[in-house]
C-alpha cells in the first residue's frame, strides 16, 4: 500500500503570510495581491495551500490582519473551503473561467473597493503591490485600478519571491519525495523502451509509475523527444515511432502535494553520429562539474564562469540557453537563475535544478539532476544513471 500524502501544516502557511506581512510594512506596502491560473499557482498555493481549477484565484494580503483569498464562482468556493489554508474565502466575478454559466446558486460576490474599503477601516491604503503581474487578466487589474482610488499600484514580482527562495524543512521533505517519484518512474521508463515504440508511449509509462507512487500531476507538461527533434528544448510527445540508431531524449517531473521533481536523461539506441554523442558527453561533464562545485558561500558568477569556459573549451559555446542551474519549488523553474549577473551566492536550504542544455539547432541534450543546498556542501536528489544510457 501506498503511504498517505505529506502536507504543509496550517501553522506554516499562517507564519508565511505572517513573513511577508513584516516585508510589506518594511516597503511600506499595504495591500500585495498575488494571482494564480491552473497552469501557475505558485505563489497563491504557497500562501494558501490552494490551487486554481478552471477559474482564477487570488491572495490579498494587508499590512497587518488576515488575508482573503479570491476565487470565482460556487463550485471554487466548495473546492476552497476543503483545501485552502486561509479562512476567509471570497467570489469575486471576475475570477470565473471563460466560459462561466449564469450561477443558479447565490455567490454572494465581491469587488476590490468593497474589500479595500473593508481594509481601510483599520488602516490607510497608499500602495498596492501586484505580483504575478504578467499572468493577471486586465479584466481583473482594471477592477482593482478602480477599488484603489488614490492608492498607489506597483509591480512587484520580486516580493513573494524571495520568501519562497529558502525552503524550510517540511518543503524539503515534499521535494525530496517528488524526486523521489521523478526518478524511480523514469527508471522504469528506461528499462520499459525499446525501438518500435512511440514516444508517447514512454510518457504514458512514466506517468502511470508516477501516479501509482503518489504523484498529483506534473511538474509541467513532461515530454519525450526523439531522433531529428531532440534539439528542441521544449515540445511534446508525438507518435514518432522510435528507431536504432538514435538518442530519445526523456523529460519528466513529478508534482507531489504541489512541489516538483524533475530529472532529464538521454538513453542512446545504438550507434548516433560522432559529433551528437560527443555533445553528450560534454554535457555530462558540465552536469558534473557543476555538482562539484556549488557549495555554501560558493559564488553564483564563480559557478557560471567555469560552466562557460567549459563549453568554450569543448567547442560549444554559444549553445546554451541559460546557466548551469536554477531554483526549484512550487514551480519547476523558480528565481534565482545561476548566471554571472548578480552577486547572489549559495545558501543553505536553497534547492536547485542542475540544468544542462545544450543544442546546436541540429542535436540537443538535456541532463538534469535536483539538489538541496547543505551547512556542508550538496545533497543530491536524483541519482539515477548519472552516465551515458546505452541500450
Amino acid at each position: 500500500m501506498v503511504e498517505s500524502r505529506k502536507y504543509i501544516p496550517k501553522e506554516e502557511y499562517l507564519q508565511r503570510i505572517k513573513n511577508l506581512q513584516k516585508r510589506m510594512r518594511a516597503e511600506d506596502i499595504d495591500i500585495l495581491l498575488t494571482h494564480a491560473c491552473e497552469c501557475e499557482s505558485a505563489n497563491v498555493r504557497y500562501l494558501s495551500g490552494f490551487w486554481a481549477v478552471f477559474d482564477f484565484a487570488g491572495v490579498l494580503v494587508p499590512r497587518e490582519g488576515n488575508a482573503i483569498l479570491l476565487t470565482g464562482g460556487p463550485e471554487s468556493y466548495d473546492f476552497a473551503v476543503q483545501f485552502a489554508n486561509i479562512d476567509d474565502i471570497r467570489i469575486h466575478p471576475m475570477y470565473v473561467e471563460t466560459c462561466a454559466p449564469e450561477w443558479d446558486k447565490p455567490t454572494n460576490p465581491y469587488d476590490f473597493k468593497q474589500i479595500l474599503d473593508e481594509f481601510r477601516k483599520n488602516f490607510p491604503i497608499k500602495k498596492i503591490a501586484v505580483a504575478n503581474s504578467n499572468i493577471i487578466p486586465h479584466i481583473i487589474f482594471e477592477d482593482l485600478k478602480k477599488g484603489a482610488g488614490d492608492a498607489e499600484i506597483i509591480l512587484r514580482d520580486d516580493i513573494i519571491i524571495k520568501e519562497r527562495t529558502f525552503k524550510s524543512p517540511k518543503e524539503i521533505e515534499l521535494l525530496r519525495e517528488a524526486y523521489r517519484i521523478t526518478e524511480e518512474a523514469l527508471k522504469q521508463t528506461v528499462e520499459y523502451m525499446k525501438p518500435g515504440m512511440r514516444e508517447w508511449e514512454l510518457e504514458a509509462k512514466w506517468r502511470s509509475v508516477a501516479y501509482t507512487m503518489g504523484a498529483e500531476g506534473t511538474s509541467y507538461p513532461i515530454w519525450v523527444t526523439s531522433g531529428d527533434k531532440t534539439y528542441q528544448s521544449l515540445c511534446r510527445s508525438t507518435d514518432r515511432v522510435i528507431g536504432n540508431n538514435e538518442v530519445v531524449q526523456l523529460t519528466f517531473g513529478a508534482k507531489y502535494n504541489g512541489y516538483c521533481g524533475n530529472m532529464c536523461r538521454p538513453v542512446i539506441i545504438g550507434k548516433i553520429p560522432q559529433e551528437q554523442e560527443r555533445m553528450i558527453s560534454v554535457c555530462l561533464e558540465c552536469l558534473n562539474e557543476t555538482l562539484e562545485l556549488i557549495k555554501p558561500g560558493v559564488s553564483f558568477a564563480e559557478v557560471y564562469d567555469k560552466f562557460q569556459a567549459r563549453l568554450e573549451k569543448n567547442g560549444f559555446f554559444g549553445t546554451n540557453l541559460y546557466g548551469p542551474a536554477h531554483s526549484t519549488g512550487l514551480q519547476e523553474c523558480e528565481e534565482p537563475w545561476v548566471d554571472n549577473r548578480g552577486d547572489l551566492v549559495f545558501k543553505p536550504n536553497m534547492v536547485f535544478n542542475v540544468d544542462i542544455w545544450l543544442s546546436d539547432g541540429k542535436y540537443g541534450v538535456r541532463y538534469e539532476d535536483g539538489i538541496v543546498v547543505t551547512e556542508n556542501g550538496i545533497d543530491i536528489l536524483t541519482n539515477y544513471a548519472r552516465e551515458i544510457i546505452r541500450l
